[in-house]
């Protein structure tokens, strides 16, 4: 509902950073184009805030003419401990008769203004963001929201040199360095977020910072098919799939959850098998009660030694006795061999690759860069189709496709975007008969397994389960159910 001067309120939700309690408030004003994005320190008063302003300008001054000395050894916690009794005893200057949770309270307020990120900080603890982008000093910091899409701040960073500093921080804390000689730079928070940094005059507006953000909560099929993700069926079918070991290559464009998917996928595994996961960046998390072991790239150091590839780990999981191998993304020729390799020889391989439609993700697997050969296709079983409307910022499962034996796809399942469903628009020509081929149940017996699943997709959502370990344990139930038949 719009108030008197045409803002309309979208959402509003309080966050809790280090005892700071923050208000934020999305809404869209009149005449305005992007909804925007304003967050509010609640207990700090304006007052309070001024007198903070006036210590952190007296405790920079002191570090200025040497009066606070920083350690040298560069490690954050050792120069944050520091920091800390410097900051207490100008704050027990200022306010003689301070509490303690007052006192942590400041301080942890200080600390984020003077040696961590300022307010981005405040964004990067809030679960609904997925990007935090910085793209200059004149322009507002930007995040993706993940029900608002593109949403402005109201938080800025006033300086080139201030950018350059977080950057510099980031990369420090990583054993990264950004410079004019090396404007650009590719590093991971501890927390498992995604940094990339450019310098100017590469980004020729200013020095930007571009964060994705890992997911505190990792999406589960309910999450899915709550959020009209994907259908019940489509769901149940990735699941028959996924319980029969067959192959899955998850495709789409930049943003539209593929990675995501990947994760729904595993929710489907059963803990009594090896699971080898391989990404640049973690992303992934999965079911406690799997049997999961999850390996890393790493890049070379600055002495260009020590890297280790997506090749690398994959030739290397073929010797951990894994049945299923997960891969962040097939970008090359020779790690796509090797996935093909690992089909052939009975492991159930899933993946993503960027490609916007089953079509496309055959023309892009049979030409360079990564060139399979046409008829090694079929080892693949499905194609799944991640899609994001950016228009109106959802993401909705495109297409479900099986692989014929010339390597051609029959898409089963499409969205129909006007109507918004997912719907059958082609019977199944391989796929079940693989599956009959390998547990001898006929189509009937299928269709009924199928329609199971359902039900049991059906409880886990009006049940609202989306914990993702709580969620293993149920499917590891189901597997061990169906083992005792």
């Amino acid at each position: 509902m719009a108030d008197k001067q045409g803002t309309i309120k979208l959402d509003s939700y309080n966050l809790h950073v280090n005892d700071i309690v923050v208000n934020v408030d999305i809404f869209l004003e009149r005449n305005a184009f992007v909804p925007s994005y304003n967050i509010s320190i609640l207990n700090i008063s304006k007052i309070t805030d001024i007198i903070l302003h006036k210590i952190r300008e007296e405790f920079v001054s002191k570090i200025n003419i040497g009066d606070i000395k920083i350690t040298d050894t560069g490690d954050p916690n050792v120069i944050k401990e520091k920091f800390t009794k410097e900051i207490f005893v100008l704050i027990k200057k200022y306010f003689p008769d301070i509490d303690k949770k007052t006192s942590n309270l400041l301080i942890n307020y200080l600390i984020q203004e003077n040696i961590g990120l300022g307010n981005v900080e405040i964004l990067l603890r809030d679960s609904n963001l997925e990007d935090i982008v910085i793209n200059n000093a004149h322009d507002p910091v930007w995040v993706y929201h993940r029900k608002h899409g593109w949403l402005k701040t109201n938080v800025r960073v006033l300086t080139e040199s201030k950018i350059r500093h977080y950057s510099t921080m980031i990369g420090r804390d990583v054993g990264k360095e950004i410079t004019l000689l090396k404007p650009l730079m590719d590093a991971s928070l501890s927390t498992g977020d995604r940094v990339n940094a450019t310098l100017s005059p590469i980004s020729t507006m200013g020095n930007t910072i571009s964060i994705r953000k890992f997911a505190e909560k990792p999406w589960t099929i309910t999450d899915f098919i709550k959020g009209k993700t994907i259908s019940y069926y489509g769901a149940a079918l990735i699941w028959l799939a996924v319980q029969n070991e067959l192959s899955i290559l998850i495709t789409g464009g930049t943003g539209s959850g593929k990675t995501s998917m990947l994760n729904v996928v595993s929710n489907f595994f059963p803990p009594n098998q090896r699971i080898i996961s391989i990404e640049d960046t973690r992303e992934l998390t999965l079911p406690d009660s799997l049997h999961w072991v999850p390996l890393e790239t790493r890049l070379p150091n600055p002495e260009g030694k020590g890297e280790v590839t997506m090749l690398d780990l994959l030739v290397n999981s073929l010797r951990m006795r894994p049945d299923r191998i997960i891969v962040g993304e097939i970008r090359r020729k020779r790690e796509a061999e090797v996935l093909f390799e690992a089909m052939h020889t009975g492991h159930s391989v899933y993946a993503t690759l960027h490609a916007n439609n089953a079509r496309e993700t055959i023309v892009r697997m049979t030409n360079p860069p990564i060139e399979i050969p046409k008829l090694m296709l079929p080892a693949l079983s499905l194609i799944v189709v991640q899609h994001r409307d950016r228009r109106i910022g959802v993401r909705r499962t495109l297409q479900i496709a099986e692989v014929l034996p010339n390597g051609d796809p029959n898409v089963l399942l499409q969205l129909d975007a006007q109507k918004d469903q997912l719907n059958q628009i082609n019977e199944s020509k391989v796929l079940m008969d693989t599956i009959n081929l390998y547990t001898g149940l006929t189509i009937e017996e299928i269709k009924e397994d199928i329609d199971e699943k359902i039900n049991i997709l059906k409880w886990l959502v009006s049940n609202n389960i989306t914990n993702i370990h709580q969620m293993g344990l149920i499917f590891a139930k189901y597997y061990i159910k169906t083992l005792k038949h």
